[in-house]
């Protein structure tokens, strides 16, 4: 038998858990693709590009062998039984991991491409969002179409098919990854400590003259630094790296370390999470699912309107 000491044993530890990131670091898809990209890799096994647009959009026109998923529709969110929360990541994950499996063919060896229509940055928010969801759920082979379907149809030599694409049923197993998943109380906590929140919503909602309609109060929780989702792109594609890092930095918000984003549902914080997290690669940046909405509805403390109306 061979004993190792305290301190070895720790040494060991550390080792193996570093290991273990770098192993799942290199597992990961790169997060962002671009349309020629796409187009090389049209056909190929064990890719499945998951598109966002609109079902009439789709049809016309949509990446082969796409296949369409509606955001608002195919359980991707829901309301918390309990106390009616809406927006949630669902509490069963049982029919969504069916839906991903029977209803888009992706399987746990699949590469996901999210295509987000690419009109708006709102609608690449929503591709933001599924991101996230993969990867709350175990799934790290996820990317995501810079400037989505828009920017794909820029080059009229991009191959595109119409109709309804009918995926191959194959099962797919959602593996919850708690340590990603920022409750309620975390928040509070968080606050209590220094942690940085990150605003991601419009600023006119960040300084309370607007809210969204299921938050009771206007503003935002205390101290928190404004990066709205917007900011971020220019037009729908993501900037650069250096153009990021100045606008985190103007925000007062760091480019590492621990932080919490936030919104109104868990949407729009998903873009500046999906910039600290995975184009930085932050891993202690994390995304709060209930956001203003919860943390409203729940009558938490702490919330600040910068310019106050009434």
């Amino acid at each position: 038998m061979i004993l190792i000491s305290g301190r070895l044993a720790t040494r060991v530890c550390v080792g193996l858990l570093l290991l273990f990131a770098m192993a799942r670091a290199a597992l990961a898809a790169d997060p962002l693709v671009d349309p020629a990209w796409v187009v090389a890799r049209i056909g190929k096994p064990g890719i499945v590009f998951v598109d966002l647009q609109p079902s009439k959009a789709y049809m016309d026109a949509h990446i082969p062998g796409a296949v369409n998923t509606s955001y608002a529709k195919d359980g991707w969110r829901a309301e918390r039984k309990a106390d009616k929360v809406p927006d949630m990541l669902p509490e069963d994950l049982g029919p969504l991991q069916a839906m991903i499996g029977t209803r888009l063919g992706i399987d746990n060896a699949t590469h996901v491409v999210i295509v987000p229509q690419g009109e708006t940055p709102a609608d690449v928010s929503q591709a933001t969002r599924l991101y996230w969801t993969f990867k709350v759920i175990g799934h790290d082979q996820v990317s995501l179409l810079n400037g989505g379907m828009a920017a794909y149809m820029e080059d009229d030599k991009n191959p595109i098919q119409q109709g309804i694409i009918k995926a191959a049923p194959k099962s797919f197993k959602a593996s919850l990854r708690k340590d990603m998943i920022v409750t309620l109380e975390d928040v509070k906590k968080a606050r209590a400590a220094g942690v940085v929140l990150v605003d991601g919503r419009p600023d006119d909602q960040y300084v309370g003259i607007a809210k969204h309609p299921k938050a009771t109060v206007a503003g935002t929780i205390g101290g928190a630094k404004s990066v709205p989702y917007y900011w971020t792109m220019n037009g729908t594609q993501f900037r650069s790296r250096e153009h990021q890092e100045k606008l985190f930095r103007h925000a007062g918000a760091p480019t590492g370390g621990e932080q919490i984003a936030f919104c109104n549902t868990g949407q729009f914080a998903s873009v500046p999470w999906f910039v600290a997290s995975e184009l930085f690669g932050n891993k202690q940046a994390k995304l709060y699912d209930g956001s203003m909405v919860e943390y409203t509805m729940l009558k938490a403390e702490g919330v600040e309107r910068k310019i106050p109306l009434d």
